[in-house]
């Protein structure tokens, strides 16, 4: 552990993963916003929430990365393709709305503001990260967690154990939300 702590920050590099990965959601993003089939905008949204899960993954975060492939690409277009199964759809000759510009300067005002921020940001490895300097915390987590948990992942005793509660709760949201969505779609079963 102390090799962690005495390590160098490693420099930020984008790899072109990264960017492949970054210009792949980014474009799933805007198809749609912009798509004016609502059919097309559900597929490219279940595309772009598993762009989401890919670079989660990419970036050792498989737990969000599960969460973001179970609930966004997984759940959530099924809802959404049932939600449209049970409307009715109307014919466009035109691919994609025109495009809002108020919106888009909101969007970008909105954007460069966040990305003002990516300085304050520390570098990967970074010893004086909030991560690493706040020991009481962090490192209780490290060093405690199997012994108290038995899960030999630190992330996973968190979100089981530590946070269970939160975790419960969470779970019980997403069922309760399924449950309503069957009732408004007027299913009568619910297995």
């Amino acid at each position: 552990m102390s090799a962690l702590l005495s390590a160098a920050p490693v420099p930020l590099a984008v790899s072109p993963v990264e960017v492949s990965l970054f210009a792949f959601v980014i474009l799933t993003a805007v198809v749609t916003a912009l798509a004016r089939d609502v059919l097309s905008s559900i597929i490219v949204f279940g595309a772009y929430s598993l762009g989401m899960a890919a670079l989660y993954t990419f970036y050792r975060a498989p737990d969000v990365a599960m969460t973001e492939a179970a609930i966004s690409a997984g759940v959530t277009t099924v809802l959404l393709l049932l939600t449209i199964a049970k409307t009715s759809r109307i014919d466009h000759e035109e691919a994609f709305e025109s495009v809002h510009w108020p919106a888009v300067g909101a969007v970008g005002l909105l954007g460069a503001a966040m990305a003002s921020t990516l300085a304050e940001f520390p570098a990967v490895g970074d010893t004086d990260s909030p991560v690493w300097s706040n020991p009481d915390v962090t490192q209780y987590y490290l060093a405690n967690a199997y012994a108290e948990t038995g899960v030999e992942n630190a992330v996973m005793s968190v979100l089981a154990s530590y946070r269970g509660f939160d975790t419960f709760g969470e779970a019980v949201v997403v069922f309760a939300a399924g449950i309503v969505t069957m009732l408004v779609l007027r299913r009568e079963v619910f297995a």
